[in-house]
């Protein structure tokens, strides 16, 4: 098809921006100009601007800008052929045709659009008539309104096999099956696909009727489908329709959000709720071309499943056709409903509010997708996690953008290990009590085994483990000074310290000069020679907060606790130091041994505070 600019400005010259914009927006006069609130952001005062002379709209709140057919693709959803074919209806001319067998394509679609608007007013009217009692008393129990009955357009099949053959004698047989009206089986004469069936339209993006929907009434009639749709014809691919899109685009071009829900009557169910940015797909799950139109409107569709397994399946099914298409900024989030409802169910029972809340806390696809494949077989055995792990990585590759299948791998593999690697909880810390030894009978100084978690332990790290003067070190220095004879002990792990505040790195120094001199050491001996050096003890506000019995003058303990400090002051940094470069290691090479390494360091690391902190808890309750 060739549109030329000659063509394509003669088409913008013979549409008024402001007309067009104006069946959908209120725009009021201003000058040579008009104005209104705009349509693509939430505002209170206008700042949409529309210029017919120039031809373009303008918002100075949000940027959006355009001409006619930006408005017609952007705001209406039309993709840019449809929008140009509906602006040349308006504008009475004839969009080119590339050649004779188009042009006749084009003439056989415009005599099947015919059919089918003949064949709706047929089954509205039958809905209006006394046989159409049984499904108008449907439409009163489900609560639709009138004026919903009318907007979405529905109708009544009687239950004849050629009622609608008589009503649309003016067309061929040969039509009516073609627009998937009639059926043709072998051996047999044609009949009316919909029959005894309350009726619903389905419209293409520019509002005629393509195809049509069905529900049975009958509950008797159990060897027929529920719901029945017109099968592919010329004018509808099913797998390329998003049921209701036409009236959703102008609402989620409004508030920013597009809700998918299974089925059309759950689409009129949310539009009878005031939420009319509900769409649905056609019998089929969610295709590729219908996220595409979906992402035309907004960049983050919701997907709105039942909660029962059937739900489940079909969130997967489009997790996965979602996956290779993902690009920055475009995905889905997916919300379930509770247990045996559908949404019309929950708004009865709980209101509109129930409804929205529930798609206000929909879940990211990376969410969905870790929870639905955590939770989708046993993960009792090394082989089960090791399953896991793989189905997850199978999604990933699937991901065509570079970056988003990167980060979804790094995602999904931290979340694996987090669940595979955790550590088992151990036993809390348990102070000695009256001197006694506990396990090692004396063989060295007693280690509780460490704790694993603390959710703050970063923050507790830059408070005791780096900083030179930091809360450990002053303690352990105080209880040096107390204890004296307790350097030699522990001078090979005290050399490792390197304590960047010059009187704090001098104290240790000399502390470890004096030791090293095979000086007799005594508190009262240690401090006159630390003063004469012109070195103080850290003062107590340096480790306030610490409870260990070697500051408080319990000799019993003190050894051991003090121990078990240096330890902890020796032990933290360097699993620090080694933590940083195992991530480092991990985002350049991201193999499992290196995520290993660093998830085993974090716990560590864990661990260390937790010890410390049970240590100061234990002390303080005795």
């Amino acid at each position: 098809m060739s549109l030329t600019p000659q063509w394509m400005d003669e088409l913008r010259n013979r549409i008024s921006l402001s007309g067009v914009i104006g069946r959908s927006i209120r725009v009021t006069k201003a000058g040579r100009e008009f104005k209104a609130c705009c349509p693509f952001h939430n505002e209170k005062s206008p700042s949409f601007t529309i210029n017919d002379e120039k031809g373009f709209y303008h918002c100075f709140g949000c940027g959006a800008h355009g001409d006619v057919i930006r408005w017609m693709t952007d705001h209406q959803g039309l993709p840019f052929m449809e929008a140009v074919k509906e602006l040349a209806l308006q504008a009475g001319m004839e969009v080119p045709a590339p050649d004779p067998r188009a042009a006749k394509v084009a003439e056989q679609q415009k005599s099947l659009h015919d059919v089918m608007a003949a064949a709706q007013a047929f089954f509205v009217n039958c809905l209006a008539e006394e046989r159409g009692a049984e499904a108008r008393r449907y439409l009163a129990s489900r609560g639709f309104p009138p004026n919903v009955v009318r907007e979405f357009g529905f109708g009544f099949a009687p239950d004849s096999r050629t009622a609608l053959k008589e009503a649309l004698s003016a067309f061929p047989d040969a039509m009516l099956i073609e627009a998937g009206l009639r059926i043709v089986v072998d051996g047999k004469d044609p009949y009316d696909r919909f029959r005894g069936r309350l009726m619903l339209p389905i419209l293409d993006p520019r509002g005629r009727v393509i195809a049509f929907g069905g529900r049975i009434l009958s509950a008797e009639k159990t060897d027929a489908p529920k719901y029945l749709n017109s099968p592919d014809t010329p004018l509808f691919d099913k797998g390329r329709t998003v049921y209701n899109l036409h009236r959703a685009a102008p609402a989620s071009r409004a508030n920013g959000r597009v809700v998918v829900v299974e089925g059309y009557m759950d689409v009129v169910a949310l539009a009878a709720a005031g939420i009319g940015e509900a769409v649905a797909p056609l019998g089929t799950a969610l295709t590729e071309h219908q996220i595409e139109r979906l992402w035309r409107l907004v960049e983050t569709p919701t997907l709105c499943f039942d909660g029962d397994a059937a739900g489940q399946r079909a969130a997967m099914r489009a997790i996965t056709r979602a996956l290779p298409m993902l690009r920055p900024g475009h995905s889905l989030r997916i919300t379930t409903l509770p247990k045996g409802m559908d949404p019309d169910d929950l708004v009865k029972r709980d209101g509109p509010q129930a409804m929205e809340a529930l798609l206000e806390g929909a879940s990211s696809l990376v969410d969905v997708l870790w929870q639905v494949e955590r939770d989708a077989l046993p993960l009792a055995t090394p082989e089960d996690k090791a399953g896991l792990k793989a189905r997850l990585l199978a999604h990933c590759e699937t991901i065509q953008h570079p970056d988003i299948k990167s980060l979804y791998r790094r995602e999904l593999t931290e979340r694996f290990g987090e669940l595979a690697f955790a550590r088992k909880e151990r036993p809390p810390f348990q102070p000695r009590q009256g001197g006694q030894v506990r396990g090692n009978q004396g063989k060295g100084p007693w280690k509780p085994a460490p704790l694993p978690l603390g959710a703050d332990d970063k923050a507790r790290m830059l408070k005791i483990g780096n900083g030179p003067s930091t809360t450990l070190l002053a303690a352990v220095l105080t209880g040096l000074i107390r204890y004296p004879e307790q350097i030699a002990r522990h001078a090979e792990s005290l050399a490792r310290l390197q304590p960047e505040e010059n009187a704090t790195a001098a104290l240790l120094d000399a502390l470890l000069t004096i030791s090293d001199s095979g000086q007799t050491l005594e508190k009262t001996g240690l401090e006159p020679i630390l003063i004469e050096r012109g070195l103080r003890p850290p003062p107590a506000q340096s480790y306030a907060g610490m409870r260990f019995g070697f500051l408080a003058g319990n000799g019993e303990q003190a050894s051991d606790e003090l121990a078990e400090a240096v330890s902890l002051l020796v032990e933290l940094p360097a699993v620090e130091e080694a933590l940083v470069a195992a991530t480092q290691a991990h985002e350049t090479v991201f193999s499992d041994e290196s995520f290993a390494e660093q998830q085993r360091l974090r716990k560590r690391r864990v661990d260390l505070f937790a010890r410390l902190e049970q240590m100061n808890r234990a002390r303080a309750a005795l």
